[in-house]
């Protein structure tokens, strides 16, 4: 795509910033207008309320808008600070202007939301009228962007997230933001961002009703927009799009010369995305940059994006940032945390009491970890190796369309498809190597009769167009959430039922189970410990510290994989990992009772296969994490589409792998 010039026309500011029928300004040039408005010095250093008699004293200007100016006000009484919006009578004398601010008043001071300016008061005299809002010290994100140029991804992340809460909390009531820019996103003391100004806000309409005005701010308009299509929730999020770009890479994504130029780029979404920026922060703005409203991603669909999943997203954020570039790899608690609960796990033991006080200590900052979690990477759903497995490339068993069997000798022949690099992670009872060690009998056991149930359904399962009809399933236990954290501990996750577990790199496993009371401990298939997590045994007690960790962290920070949720009965088997294994592709797990689930990163499907009652069922999670449950016999009779047979054979060939 054709690259812009990195320059700008003057930014339309002040009295026009936000004029509606932009489309009747000329597209040839732009002549900033005037500022007619009344300066600061005219309106009164203490105001004070006819209505309640509190007393206000005006500080200074914080900005300026279309109709009004924004100062910081603080009430006398309580020493409480404000942000005020002071509008005088003369600007809004017509009658559709005090219209526009009535409506202004009457839709902000009905939203309650972590992430939107707070509407506290308003009130007017004879000369104004004044709207108390929330003050927000660290002023707005362009404020931010012009002392910091550009942006890092994980502070993007941060920010956008909340953006994304409260337009999503927005849209849920059918309302439009329409003006969404850096400018009005603010930040408060405790660096939390806020949406603001909603002098341009207004309800969704139909299609068929909505107003064909050009309303917005010229680098922000959407191209539905600038054709007069109307507003649409799709053109919040180009404009939330451009947000994104602009704060990482320190200006709007159609900058031009001219206004002109920059109308046409929007219309054909011409921009260009410089190679500096990861893989998931490009696929994300261009999807929010599509042209067409139609291909737009919804808000749950942004929040669900690798970018978000993939990428450490901080907590919080030092005021610092505000001016200088943060550094994430300073050393933390929580880096203080994991050196001692390695030497615990992993160290020498000669001094044994001072060995039980240090793990002592260490469970007691079990609390101040919770709090940071900005050494963790967020890997859910996730395609990222890890640089310190070792990683082979294995030519893949491919699995014949025919119904001819699958032997070894096919892998002989000449292949098409890629080939599948496979790393055996971590397996119970294993050494402390887990890519080194011999496992036990009974998982390869519980590996080949998969493979058999696998090659047998191939093999004999017809083609199709379309799926058989599935059956309902809710005592299934599959994996909703993992994190693999082997470069240093092990591999965590949670079930269904809500019951987490940890297969550490030294091939003990641990649960905690949906009543976060009760820890099952197997050092080996078969040798279960049981104990509370108020009575821990010496020997566990670092390994429940992290346990507890992983649970908390995917509790706080991972979504649910699917639609499916689990029944929790006691009474039944419990099941735990045996054996976890992560190809360029997919990640494979295997469980003691024989549950065998793939999770494919790409698109986030996942296959689960298990058995009920002798009946093998066969779970496919699609791409909008829909579930669906079928009884393999069916699949066999009725057959299945192509895609998922091609899900089927990558599963296969990666336990054939395994198993070589």
């Amino acid at each position: 795509m054709e690259t812009l010039t990195n320059t700008s026309y003057p930014t339309i500011t002040t009295h026009n910033e936000k004029m509606c029928e932009l489309n009747k300004i000329s597209e040839q040039g732009w002549k900033k207008p005037e500022d007619n408005s009344r300066t600061g010095t005219e309106y009164s250093r203490i105001i004070t309320d006819p209505n309640t008699g509190k007393c206000y004293c005006r500080g200074k200007v914080l900005g300026k808008g279309g109709f009004a100016k924004c100062y910081e006000m603080t009430d006398l009484s309580s020493g409480k600070v404000y942000a005020a919006k002071i509008i005088p009578h003369s600007r809004v004398s017509k009658p559709h202007q005090r219209e526009k601010i009535n409506r202004e008043i009457d839709l902000h001071r009905a939203l309650s939301h972590k992430h939107i300016v707070h509407f506290y008061h308003h009130f007017e005299d004879k000369d104004n009228i004044y709207i108390l809002l929330e003050y927000c010290s660290r002023r707005s994100l362009a404020h931010i962007l012009k002392a910091r140029k550009v942006l890092t991804e994980p502070e993007v992340r941060y920010y956008l997230k909340q953006t994304v809460s409260a337009l999503k909390y927005l849209h849920d009531l059918e309302i439009l933001h329409r003006d969404l820019k850096l400018g009005n996103l603010f930040v408060n003391d405790s660096m939390e961002l806020k949406v603001g100004d909603f002098g341009l806000a207004a309800k969704l309409e139909p299609v068929s009703n909505r107003r064909k005005t050009i309303c917005g701010t010229p680098n922000y308009l959407s191209p539905e927009v600038l054709n007069k299509q109307g507003h649409g929730w799709e053109s919040d999020v180009w404009a939330l799009g451009c947000v994104m770009y602009t704060m990482l890479l320190g200006k709007p994504p159609f900058e031009t010369t001219n206004l002109k130029e920059t109308y046409r780029c929007i219309r054909e979404a011409r921009y260009t995305i410089p190679a500096s920026l990861s893989l998931p922060a490009k696929q994300l703005i261009s999807g929010m940059l599509a042209q067409n409203p139609v291909d737009r991603p919804h808000l749950d669909d942004i929040i669900r994006h690798e970018f978000f999943t993939q990428g450490f997203m901080p907590e919080t954020l030092p005021v610092s940032c505000c001016h200088s570039a943060p550094d994430f790899h300073i050393s933390s608690p929580a880096k203080s945390f994991f050196k001692k609960a390695a030497a615990a796990l992993f160290g020498g033991k000669k001094d044994k009491a001072k060995y039980y006080e240090n793990i002592n200590r260490l469970a007691k900052e079990e609390e101040d970890i919770f709090k940071l979690r900005q050494d963790f990477r967020k890997t859910a759903i996730s395609n990222q190796i890890t640089t310190h497995s070792s990683e082979v490339s294995i030519v893949p068993f491919i699995v014949a369309p025919t119904r001819k069997p699958v032997t070894q000798a096919t892998a002989g022949r000449p292949q098409t498809r890629d080939t599948i690099h496979l790393i055996v992670r971590g397996s119970l009872g294993s050494c402390s190597s887990s890519s080194e060690c011999l496992e036990d009998s009974t998982t390869g056991t519980v590996a080949e009769a998969v493979i058999s149930v696998l090659r047998g359904c191939l093999e004999h399962m017809p083609k199709a167009d379309s799926l058989p009809r599935g059956n309902g399933c809710n005592s299934l236990k599959w994996v909703t959430k993992w994190v693999d954290y082997s470069n240093k501990y092990g591999f965590g996750y949670q079930l269904s039922d809500n019951t987490v577990g940890v297969l550490f790199n030294n091939g003990m496993h641990m649960s905690l189970l949906s009543d976060k009371k009760t820890v099952h401990q197997y050092a080996a298939l078969s040798q279960r410990s049981v104990f509370s997590v108020i009575e821990v045994p010496e020997y566990a007690v670092a390994q429940v510290t992290i346990l507890k960790y992983f649970a908390h962290y995917m509790e706080e920070n991972l979504m649910d994989g699917g639609d499916m949720i689990s029944e929790q009965d006691a009474q039944k088997t419990r099941i735990y990992l045996l054996q976890w294994l992560k190809s360029d592709r997919a990640l494979l797990m295997l469980f003691n009772d024989g549950t065998f689930q793939v999770n494919f990163y790409h698109d986030h499907t996942k296959l689960i296969l298990c058995t009920q009652q002798d009946e093998y069922l066969l779970t496919y999670i699609n791409e909008e994490r829909t579930s669906t449950t079928f009884q393999l016999s069916t699949l066999l009779s009725a057959g299945c589409t192509a895609d998922l047979r091609r899900r089927l054979e990558y599963a296969l060939n990666m336990l054939l792998q395994r198993c070589n």
